[in-house]
């Protein structure tokens, strides 16, 4: 029996790490331990699933504390992003494993001081990239394993979030660098990790470009110049696109967020959270669009654009090598798609030959499909019968995080970023 302890009750860490622990694997998985900043969302899980009645609270001060009464074996870190790396330091100096949500950290800096700190530790540190386990992915990996590209020469992967999804995070914390490391961190480092899996290559360096174009004062869809605005008290929210999109007159007194779930949370609120800030306001400091050419270390290059506020949510990929090419497109969230969605296929193209279509089965649960089978290798272990390695570590998770960096510090200072350079910057300043 394995005993976890969670930092940050967040839906995320309820959804994908609690409730599974508590049903799908509760014959060898023990939550033990339970810390925030906020005792709300204790309630929120208690409430949601009684058979954690019991377990133990603790404030944000207190992880010691909650380590030597409760001696977890495994820290689950699904906290705001920049706390990422204290917890996951204060687990590894106690020798005790780490399973981190993405991003591992919110700099380049820091993601080298959680490896160094692995090390040291006999505690191992894993990161959820569930995008990997999709289907489809995982399909895109074994292809690329077979050799059917050959070697690859080039990957082009364009990202499409909906004003759904896209105004969140320009409502929430995420607007502020300081708590995310801006978008092409929080949200990038996902599909970064994807392509380095796919490609089995690093990064090597980077140029981008990124701006705001749709949130923040200078918007074209801001109704009025004026900041502190909330959508649940604003005088002006039927002038809004981004509210009206999404909300009826009739129920204007919602606000809607998909990082809350609960009943109780929606009506009382998280302390010190308002998922429902402006998306207009003057303080929003990060890009809501960037494009950006990867370079990778056996050559690969890779071409990549994110857009937060677009009508439909989803992804085109093509993978390019010298023996053919793979294709595919997916239309996330297809509820809020105002059109008919194709069943995603990947498309193989030999080089010299004829395109193969390839359906790929589909599977229940998040992500596509991807969580239920990342929770199995999360608290069974890895399947023995798979022939590569889709887990991620920490290497895993600095390479995904010091990338959208590189992204960010392109775009900001018009100039290529070598990523070692960015990962040696906290050695060379000690």
């Amino acid at each position: 029996m394995r005993k976890f302890a969670v930092c940050g009750v967040s839906k995320r860490a309820i959804d994908m790490f609690i409730q599974p622990m508590i049903t799908t694997f509760s014959s060898t998985s023990k939550l033990v331990g339970l810390l925030d900043t906020d005792p709300k969302r204790f309630v929120v899980c208690k409430s949601k699933f009684p058979e954690t009645e019991n377990v133990p609270e603790y404030g944000e001060r207190d992880f010691e504390k909650m380590i030597v009464e409760n001696k977890p074996d495994v820290i689950i870190v699904a906290s705001r992003d920049d706390t990422h790396i204290e917890y996951i330091l204060k687990a590894l100096e106690y020798d005790l494993d780490v399973i981190s949500e993405k991003p591992m950290t919110t700099t380049a800096a820091d993601s080298r001081r959680v490896m160094e700190a692995e090390v040291k530790s006999k505690g191992k540190v894993t990161v959820t990239f569930n995008y990997r386990y999709s289907p489809h992915h995982m399909r895109i990996k074994e292809l690329i394993n077979e050799g059917k590209v050959g070697r690859v020469t080039s990957v082009d992967l364009n990202w499409y979030i909906d004003t759904y999804h896209g105004s969140s995070y320009f409502q929430r914390w995420n607007r502020k660098r300081e708590f995310s490391g801006g978008l092409s961190i929080h949200k990038s480092s996902h599909h970064f990790d994807l392509v380095n899996w796919w490609l089995d290559q690093k990064p090597e360096e980077v140029f981008a470009f990124g701006a705001l174009n749709y949130y923040g004062p200078e918007s074209e869809h801001n109704p009025l110049r004026e900041d502190g605005r909330h959508c649940k008290t604003c005088d002006v929210k039927h002038d809004c696109s981004y509210y009206t999109r999404w909300n009826s007159r009739s129920n204007s007194a919602i606000v809607r967020d998909d990082h809350i779930d609960s009943d109780e949370a929606r009506k009382d609120g998280y302390t010190n959270y308002r998922p429902d800030q402006c998306v207009f306001d003057s303080d929003i400091e990060i890009e809501d669009t960037y494009t950006a050419t990867v370079k990778y270390d056996k050559g690969a290059l890779l071409s990549y654009s994110i857009n937060f506020s677009l009508p439909y949510e989803g992804y085109r990929l093509a993978i390019n090598g010298t023996k053919g090419r793979i294709e595919t497109t997916e239309f996330h969230a297809p509820s809020r798609v105002p059109f008919t969605v194709p069943e995603q296929t990947i498309e193989y193209f030999p080089l010299f030959g004829s395109k193969e279509t390839i359906h790929v089965v589909q599977q229940e649960g998040g992500h596509g499909g991807g969580d239920p089978v990342i929770q199995e290798d999360l608290f069974m272990g890895e399947d023995p019968r798979r022939k590569y390695k889709v887990l991620s570590g920490s290497e895993d998770g600095a390479y995904a995080v010091t990338t959208g960096e590189a992204v960010w510090k392109s775009a900001k200072e018009n100039r290529s970023v070598r990523i070692e350079d960015l990962i040696n910057q906290h050695t060379a300043s000690n």
